[in-house]
């Protein structure tokens, strides 16, 4: 790390110490919402929802947005979302794929040409992608799309996948759990940035999704599926 670049997230720092208020959160959290996001420097999980105050959102991010792990042979939510919904009163849970993710497009690549990335860290977690993603080119008829348009799809149906694996877990029977997706390649619509309300508790019907919104936000529900 560079001298420079180690002043600027010193710098950076320094502005949020000064902006923040903590005191009301020393000796515990009570987030109402835990997002699970897919690890990507372009989306920033408490910037996409404007969040500049602790205490709010609890945040966990791996690559491909995943929510379980395998422990001891089982499928389970994984530590960094089940943690907030069973121990600090959290009771719904975001999860956010993104248009563009390269980890669909590398489970899609595995799928395709058997061909998994080299680091062992990251082709464990975009294995862990394979299977859902094999299920994924089998429900979608690929017609003319384009390799991205395709990928983005995958995407759409990734986060189906996990709202579904969070709800099968008894450890979230008891929250509400929403997939959106966050579009910066004008998938969705045209607003760099904007989210996309595409499941909410398994519910995938666009119609019964925007009348859980208010009228403003109703361009924020759609799908590619």
């Amino acid at each position: 790390m560079t001298s420079a670049l180690l002043a600027e997230l010193l710098d950076g720092n320094d502005d949020h110490a000064a902006a923040a208020d903590l005191a009301a959160h020393r000796d515990g959290q009570r987030p109402p919402v835990v997002s699970v996001c897919c690890s990507d420097s372009r989306v920033s999980q408490e910037g996409m929802w404007s969040v500049d105050r602790p205490g709010y959102l609890f945040t966990a991010g791996n690559i491909g947005n995943r929510v379980s792990d395998v422990v001891d042979g089982e499928r389970v939510l994984s530590g960094s979302v089940a943690y907030p919904l069973a121990h600090t009163d959290t009771d719904v849970l975001v999860v956010v794929g993104h248009t563009g993710c390269g980890a669909v497009g590398a489970a899609l690549d595995a799928v395709r040409d058997d061909a998994l990335p080299s680091d062992p860290g990251v082709r464990a977690d975009v294995a862990d992608l394979v299977p859902i993603l094999e299920a994924g080119l089998a429900a979608i008829d690929e017609g003319d799309d384009t390799a991205a348009s395709l990928r983005n799809r995958l995407v759409e149906y990734n986060v189906h996948e996990q709202v579904a694996i969070a709800r099968a877990t008894d450890t979230a029977a008891g929250a509400d759990v929403y997939g959106f997706v966050y579009d910066f390649h004008g998938a969705y619509g045209d607003r760099d940035g904007a989210v996309y309300l595409v499941n909410a508790n398994g519910d995938r019907d666009p119609e019964t999704l925007r009348a859980l919104v208010d009228a403003s936000h109703e361009d924020n529900v759609a799908t590619l599926l």
